[in-house]
């Protein structure tokens, strides 16, 4: 695909990929390694690792959370570039200390910088995307960003499946973020943004979301709509293994596989909505398309049992193509609000939605093992209320194609 054809800035789509790609290269290898590293800190049995695991695991997405909330004000108050660069400068350096951690309260306080840094990275480089691009062409930038990205998660598998050490895993990602620096020199900051300059407006303020209601009901509906994806990446997918028990798969299933395969799925899916989107010119018609495959995809996952391996990663991949409106979701989210709160926005919206998966897995566990519901029936339960979530909040969210991004709030 040319570059030149959708007038898309080289360098910042190439910058904002790359750290992309580190990005989800880092949240996928800490599932991956997160027993391997818990063992060789001396924490062995099923309770403790399990234990630990999901300490780990709160405290990477509190991080994220706040680091949301703290890029995204950063965003807006002193430019995009800054975050962009600034956010992967955290989590590279987080990544080489999760290579060092030696108990378990360093590795919970490096997974909480961690999970700091790369709660900005996506949403800086959607802004900035957004920004500088033609409006009726912004959408492909933010599918090559995203899509590229989302191959971050297929190396950490590969990686891990190589037999490298960890650590060494970690090391890896931290110094291919710091490599990214290099590419700082040239990255301009967002026209848009820079006139501000001259403007006394609030910029970065999150508490303008709360001001109005229908500004309100826009954030929350954006968040609405995401709400899905990290319920099939979080419940689906980090349950792989034990879903393939139960449906009796013929032959063992590996998680690590299962969540590789779906990000290639995701991958493919990000490609073809961007490109589904700017066929139609829309975005809302292509994520209610690809809703409608996710419930089919999800209710074909759960219920069929006996089935090969091949074919049980095949679902996992079809899954995952069927989370592929990441990239528009984070895109609407970023053309719903004015420039002096986009970046706040845009920040926000996708951590909140990955801070969703604490009540997602929290009600999944009380379902399957507090009711005695089992884990299929209750995967079609909360896969349900996610799924209504993101259909109602999709039919509140407003079209935003060809929608002029310079204006104010």
């Amino acid at each position: 695909m040319s570059l030149k054809k959708y007038n898309i800035p080289y360098l910042l789509v190439i910058v904002a990929s790359l750290g992309y790609f580190v990005d989800i290269y880092d949240l996928i290898l800490f599932q991956v390694v997160k027993a391997d590293s818990l063992i060789a800190l001396g924490y062995k049995t099923e309770t403790e690792l399990f234990e630990y695991g999901t300490r780990l695991f709160n405290f990477q997405m509190i991080g994220m959370l706040v680091g949301g909330l703290l890029w995204g004000i950063m965003g807006d108050k002193i430019g995009r570039v800054k975050v962009l660069f600034g956010s992967i400068l955290l989590y590279s350096i987080a990544n080489l200390g999760n290579a060092f951690v030696y108990d378990i309260n360093t590795y919970s306080v490096a997974r909480f910088i961690a999970g700091v840094g790369l709660a900005g990275e996506l949403g800086a480089g959607i802004t900035l995307i957004s920004e500088t691009m033609e409006k009726d062409k912004r959408g492909i930038g933010t599918m090559i960003i995203v899509s590229f990205g989302a191959l971050g998660a297929v190396m950490a598998a590969l990686l891990k499946k190589s037999g490298l050490d960890w650590s060494t895993l970690y090391i890896i990602g931290g110094v291919l973020g710091l490599l990214l620096l290099a590419l700082r020199a040239g990255t301009l900051e967002s026209g848009m943004y820079k006139s501000l300059d001259d403007s006394s407006v609030q910029r970065g303020n999150f508490f303008m979301l709360f001001q109005s209601k229908e500004r309100f009901l826009k954030y929350i509906t954006c968040i609405g709509v995401g709400v899905p994806i990290w319920f099939i990446i979080a419940v689906l997918m980090g349950n792989a293994k034990k879903f393939a028990v139960l449906l009796n798969v013929s032959g063992e299933v590996h998680t690590e596989d299962a969540i590789m395969y779906s990000y290639i799925g995701l991958c493919v899916g990000d490609i073809f909505s961007g490109l589904l989107s700017q066929v139609l010119k829309s975005r809302k018609k292509v994520v209610l398309t690809y809703l409608l495959i996710s419930v089919i995809c999800i209710v074909l996952y759960l219920v069929l049992k006996n089935i090969s391996v091949e074919l049980f990663y095949f679902m996992c991949f079809a899954l995952g193509a069927g989370t592929g409106y990441w990239a528009l979701f984070v895109t609407i989210a970023s053309e719903q609000f004015g420039t002096n709160i986009r970046s706040t926005v845009t920040n926000t919206v996708p951590n909140f939605v990955r801070g969703s998966v604490w009540p997602i897995t929290s009600l999944f566990k009380y379902l399957s093992i507090t009711c005695s519901l089992g884990m299929v029936f209750s995967g079609y339960l909360v896969g349900g209320i996610c799924m209504l979530i993101a259909f109602i909040s999709l039919y509140f969210v407003r079209e935003s194609f060809h929608k002029d991004l310079d204006y104010l709030e």
